[in-house]
């Protein structure tokens, strides 16, 4: 069977993972580009007697490789050659998508646009003539709605054809003005003379000297004649900027705009009526200056209230599940190891984090409904607002917004912010949002504890932990690194009514990784946890828990921590966090229950150990705030090249945990006991 290559490229919010998901179905596989740590994903479709190898490039709204994620994308098309490049498009925002077509038209290869929520152009009385603009464009347009499904067996089809050549794909050269053609003829020629770059398009190479492009510039200093040439390209750019008073690099983006708008002029009709799209009419409810901040916070207080109130029933029946198979280990296994193994290291302990699979189900499904609607970017452009009066930069709340998520990924994220000072100060305060991994936590203290009112108390936990790091940003921003404002463009994406399918595929990728936790890092702390715990054996049995290696560990960091209320336990966990916060809920699991002969529940067991609810209360605050997990202390490190920053998140995360959690424990105790 014969294979094809196709690389998927397009902007951010065009639709190109639907699309990609469409095309692919269930044969997806997601790992990183060589060398580097942003994610890859390739996939599989079968056409006939074709199996389409479709590679997923990062989202960019050009090829300036001012990014990684441009330079990665742009790399890919040249130097992997995929037989077919498929862009796709937002037919609904035309004019802004088109300017990285153009780029794409500039490699000369085979091209297929997939001109996507055309039903969305529609209805805002745009519509495209598709056979006008595939004529301009030199290429195939197809036309799509990826939610729906529409059009994708036409894009397929013709994207094989494309690649058999048995349908035409000429990109077209667009016009740069008889001036700066010139240039990049002789530029060209010279190329070619000189054997300089000859695996890339001479016409591509030439107009990325112009454009002063790093990347290109870099590689060309590398050849032997590089010095005549990057000396022929200076006199030129001189001579034109001379002539024109402006760069070469801005007639180029001039002259691409102009024909952008052309194309956009000659295939598109705009209805006669004028009216607010129904995104326009919510915006201006959603993003208002003084509503959008409070029915933000509404969204986020419902997101946790669902989370608590729908999560409770499954919750429950696992309970059950796992009490259930607590009785029966216990019934047909003799007493012994291998019975204190699976009952107490493993059913106490990754049982104790399973339970409350279903809340971060519900959280990461509210989470991926708030992405696939929009929603979520605009939440990004109301906290920029507030956070930036604190002292956080507008363009560093994207990465921040993601260690909601997890922390190690949403570092990885800040590669997107230019300059280094903000990228550092974002990497500092990151670990200070939430990460899903606490979530099981403030579930078990909040359900134990603070029953009927788990949910503005875990709500709370969120605020705090973003008011902090606000706080922190400025005052990290005036001591290790200055402030120094950058503008901010954050685009609205229009809103989406999100398919099934969409929603599950968001919700498993997040899903997936906590699964992953539980069957390796969580079950192999669990049952070291419990071998501490159950040794030295006394009489063949476990000893006193207190008389424990473990029990001997946490009785010495006990005075430390009983100024915030918290037992031996209680450290131990916090200690074990330090690998995966997950680890904290099975760690207790394993302290809290070993030895047990009855069927009793973690909550039960915690509620059973004297614990107050100030204590409580001041544990989850801990978790929220203290160390960094192994993961993201290494992702830091990674990204900023020195040790001295993960250094500093321990120390400051530390010290910030036992203040915050000292005050919470003592002012607490006055007010809820």
């Amino acid at each position: 069977m014969s294979e094809i290559v196709i690389a998927l490229a397009g902007n951010p919010n065009s639709g190109k993972t639907t699309i990609f998901n469409q095309l692919t179905g269930a044969h997806q596989k997601v790992g990183n580009w060589p060398g580097v740590t942003v994610e890859k994903k390739e996939g599989e479709a079968r056409f006939r007697d074709f199996t389409l190898k479709v590679v997923d490039l990062p989202g960019i709204y050009s090829f300036s490789a001012y990014s990684l994620e441009e330079v990665i994308a742009r790399n890919f098309i040249l130097e992997e050659s995929p037989r077919v490049i498929v862009n796709v498009v937002d037919a609904s925002n035309l004019e802004r998508n088109l300017y990285l077509t153009v780029q794409l038209l500039e490699f000369g290869k085979p091209m297929v646009v997939a001109l996507n929520m055309i039903d969305v152009a529609k209805s805002r009385g745009l519509y495209v003539d598709v056979e006008v603009l595939s004529r301009l464009l030199g290429v195939p347009v197809v036309p799509t709605v990826g939610t729906k499904r529409l059009g994708i067996e036409e894009l397929v089809e013709t994207v094989v054809q494309v690649a058999l050549g048995k349908k035409k794909s000429q990109p077209v050269n667009v016009y740069y003005g008889r001036e700066i053609e010139e240039a990049l003829r002789e530029i060209s020629e010279k190329l070619s003379s000189l054997g300089i770059l000859q695996d890339y398009p001479s016409r591509w190479v030439a107009l990325k000297l112009l454009e002063g492009d790093r990347e290109i510039l870099n590689k060309v200093k590398e050849e032997p004649a590089a010095e005549e040439l990057l000396l022929r390209v200076k006199e030129i750019s001189e001579s034109l900027t001379r002539l024109f008073d402006e760069t070469p690099e801005a007639l180029i983006v001039e002259a691409r705009y102009g024909f952008i708008s052309g194309a956009v002029r000659e295939a598109v009709r705009v209805s006669a009526i004028s009216r607010k799209t129904l995104s326009e009419r919510l915006d201006d409810l959603l993003t208002h200056r003084l509503l959008g901040f409070p029915i933000f916070i509404l969204f986020m207080y419902l997101l946790f209230y669902l989370t608590f109130k729908l999560g409770a029933y499954p919750v429950a029946w696992l309970e059950h599940l796992l009490e259930a198979s607590e009785n029966l280990l216990r019934a047909k296994l003799p007493p012994g190891l291998l019975r204190e193994i699976l009952v107490e290291g493993v059913l106490g302990g990754v049982g104790g984090v399973l339970v409350y699979l279903p809340n971060i189900l519900f959280l990461f499904l509210g989470i991926s409904l708030f992405e696939d609607t929009g929603y979520l970017a605009r939440a990004a452009f109301i906290m920029d607002r507030v956070m930036h009066s604190l002292g956080l930069h507008g363009k560093s709340f994207i990465p921040l917004l993601m260690g909601f998520g997890c922390n190690v990924p949403a570092i990885l994220a800040t590669r997107t912010l230019e300059n280094p000072r903000e990228r550092i100060l974002t990497i500092l305060i990151n670990p200070l949002m939430s990460c899903s991994a606490r979530f099981p936590v403030y579930v078990l203290f909040a359900g134990t504890f603070f029953r009927g009112h788990e949910t503005p108390v875990v709500f709370g936990l969120y605020a705090l932990g973003i008011i902090l790091a606000a706080l922190i940003a400025r005052l990290f921003g005036r001591i290790l690194v200055k402030e120094e404002d950058t503008p901010f463009v954050l685009e609205l994406p229009p809103y989406r009514l999100p398919t099934v399918r969409s929603l599950f595929f968001h919700m498993w990728d997040k899903t997936r990784i906590y699964l992953r936790k539980m069957g390796g890092v969580i079950l192999v702390a669990s049952l070291l946890l419990w071998g501490f715990s159950a040794f030295p054996r006394v009489d063949g049995r476990s000893p006193d828990l207190a008389e424990s290696y473990i029990g001997k560990v946490g009785q010495a960091m006990e005075p430390v921590l009983e100024p915030l209320g918290f037992d031996w336990r209680m450290g131990v966990a916090l200690t074990t966090g330090f690998v995966a916060k997950e680890v904290v809920v099975s760690s207790l699991g394993v302290l809290y229950k070993v030895g047990e002969e009855t069927t009793q529940t973690l909550e039960e067991a915690l509620r059973a150990s004297g614990m107050s609810p100030a204590a409580a209360l001041a544990f989850m605050v801990f978790v929220l705030l203290y160390v960094p997990c192994v993961g993201t202390l290494i992702a830091i490190w990674k990204e900023t090249g020195s040790l001295k920053y993960p250094a500093i998140n321990v120390i400051y995360q530390l010290l910030l945990a036992w203040i915050v959690s000292f005050l919470t424990y003592r002012i607490g105790q006055f007010i809820i006991g």
